[in-house]
């Protein structure tokens, strides 16, 4: 990685002064303090420099870690020209939603000069998760733009003092990020194609750890690297940070043992690839048990949605082994197998083996009965253009909803809104079912069902309500695999299939013995998956599409999870630097 001189070496020398990890003892474990400076630097990638949004100057971000149990403190200071807000992807947030970090949703932006601190207490969070930058929708492009594309990085949650992990503990770590480069500017990305009512401009590469990897020019000499000792055992945790692709991953000639997933241990399993979605981690083991050689790593789009565009592109790092200290090199490492771009049959393949561990040291609670029952159509959806043509499809202009529901994001924070029951900034009506039943996943379906309705509607749960939530995929426009991320909860998913949910025979062949918990699930293309819940956690959380350009055009809801009766299961009150809008 280089910095040019907007962002020169004294950054990670103060950096290492001055923004280090303290740790104080607490009664429920160690809080760690950290200090976050967003700011523009510059970095070279694919023959050309550009500013990009950074963390303490480094792309990916800075790493956390922690045990079960801790606190983190971080303290943001935006030395930006953009809006910013940071969103802890996997954390559950236990009655505190002022630091979930969704903008417009848990907080008004931490604007250029100002800061903002988040307090986030750790709980049953075990594994690999995330934070990364939390834009707003399209009517407040100019402010934020997709930050995330740049502005992300790892947290490690490690076991308890006292526990150890439930497989044989390895011998090393390594992160990996996967992420996307764009040439142009990505703070502009989503303000341009809001204009043009198009999609959003393509990737021009993929990257593993923000380097694309020497399939693409000009990136050989950066490329990542990984190290192994034959015999040896290596724990990859892998995020994507991808804005708008899943993906699938593999190694050459390695078989991955899946362990964990969203930072919940999984039934190991091995496999020769994994499909993530954006917004997934997981937790892989790989044994180091092959001739000493160059074996790359690589990555490259699962893409089904008939007629969109996606970067076909491939990233790759090297596994390159060592021996008695020496590094082997071959000019022509083996390259991995990857499923086709429109693999959904490998793709199910591997999800349907996703398993949680369920065992009594790390146990599981699903709701064996539910009384709520919810069910949410997801669709992407055009709108009429006034004047000239649109750049969508038949002239028109790209848009997404939830149960035919836009979300249209406020100018002020529904957080504060309903703490401090300020009226008209959102309303609690959010259908609990679709406004229409119609055949979900057919072909032909008539042009009325391509206009959706707007507005910035929450749906309210009862505190410790059990819920079940039917996400049914859609082929409005044209069917994908959603990956839909909950804030504030980790959820069951305790069914999936093609075709359009069957109340009647479905819920018969559910998983209740040992569903993954995760806090990501991509819907089937053309399916549906059901997911389990307890509303336990007080708050205003965000449901939305992680595929960047579809929460953009509105595939997104708010759930508003009222307090309860006693003093711990309500929210906590409002920081004392708490933004305003």
């Amino acid at each position: 990685m280089e910095m040019k001189k907007d962002c020169p070496k004294i950054l990670e020398i103060l950096g290492f002064l001055f923004f280090h990890v303290f740790l104080v003892q607490n009664a429920y474990g160690r809080t760690h303090y950290h200090s976050f400076v967003v700011k523009s630097c510059s970095y070279t990638r694919l023959c050309s420099a550009k500013n990009i949004l950074t963390v303490n100057g480094k792309f990916p971000g800075p790493t956390l870690k922690a045990l079960r149990g801790d606190k983190l403190i971080i303290k943001v200071k935006n030395k930006a020209e953009y809006n910013i807000t940071l969103h802890w992807h996997g954390v559950k947030q236990l009655r505190n939603p002022w630091s979930d970090g969704a903008e417009y949703i848990n907080q008004c932006p931490i604007r250029p000069g100002q800061k903002y601190t988040y307090r986030i207490q750790l709980t049953t969070e075990e594994g690999t998760i995330w934070w990364h930058a939390h834009r707003a929708g399209p009517a407040l492009h100019a402010h934020s733009g997709w930050a995330r594309a740049t502005v992300h990085g790892m947290v490690i949650v490690y076991p308890q003092q006292g526990t150890v992990y439930p497989f044989l503990k390895p011998d090393e770590e390594v992160p990996i990020i996967l992420g996307e480069w764009w040439k142009k500017n990505v703070m502009d990305i989503v303000g341009n194609a809001n204009k043009t009512g198009g999609e959003p401009i393509l990737s021009d590469a993929y990257t593993i750890n923000g380097q694309p990897g020497d399939f693409y020019p000009c990136s050989k000499e950066g490329t990542f690297r990984m190290e192994v000792m034959r015999g040896k055992t290596y724990l990859l945790r892998i995020v994507s940070a991808v804005m708008d692709e899943n993906l699938f991953f593999s190694i050459a000639k390695h078989k991955l043992t899946v362990v964990g997933i969203d930072g919940f241990y999984t039934k190991p399993f091995d496999t020769d690839y994994i499909m993530i979605t954006p917004g997934q981690s997981m937790d892989i083991l790989l044994k180091a048990n092959q001739s000493p050689n160059l074996y790359y790593m690589a990555a490259r789009s699962y893409s089904p949605a008939f007629g969109a565009g996606f970067d076909n592109s491939t990233t790759t790092g090297i596994l390159q082994y060592k021996q008695n200290g020496f590094n082997l090199f071959s000019s022509d490492p083996f390259l991995p197998s990857l499923p086709p771009y429109n693999g959904t049959l490998k793709s199910t393949e591997f999800t349907e083996k996703l398993r949680s561990l369920a065992s009594k040291e790390h146990s599981i609670e699903v709701p064996l009965e539910t009384d709520t029952h919810l069910f949410f159509t997801v669709a992407v959806n055009l709108l009429n253009c006034t004047g000239k043509p649109c750049n969508g499809p038949f002239g028109k202009r790209f848009s997404a909803s939830l149960n035919n529901i836009s979300f249209v994001f406020p100018s002020s924070d529904i957080l504060q809104a309903y703490y401090y029951q300020i009226q008209g900034v959102f309303d609690k009506n959010f259908p609990r079912k679709p406004p229409h039943k119609f055949d979900y996943t057919g072909y032909h379906l008539p042009d009325n069902l391509l206009t959706p309705d707007f507005g910035t509607r929450a749906l309210v749960l009862e505190y410790n309500s059990s819920v079940e939530l039917i996400l049914q995929g859609t082929n409005v426009l044209a069917s994908d695999n959603h990956p839909m991320h909950l804030h504030g909860y980790s959820f069951y998913v305790v069914g999936w299939g093609f075709g359009n949910f069957d109340p009647k025979r479905d819920p018969s062949r559910y998983n209740l013995i040992d569903p993954p918990q995760q806090t990501t699930v991509g819907i089937p293309n053309n399916g549906w998956v059901a997911i389990r819940f307890r509303a336990d956690n007080p708050g205003v959380w965000l449901l939305h599409c992680h595929l960047e350009r579809h929460a953009s055009w509105g595939m997104n809801t708010v759930i508003l999870v009222k307090n309860g009766v006693a003093s711990q299961t309500k929210i906590l009150p409002p920081p004392e630097d708490l933004l305003r809008c």
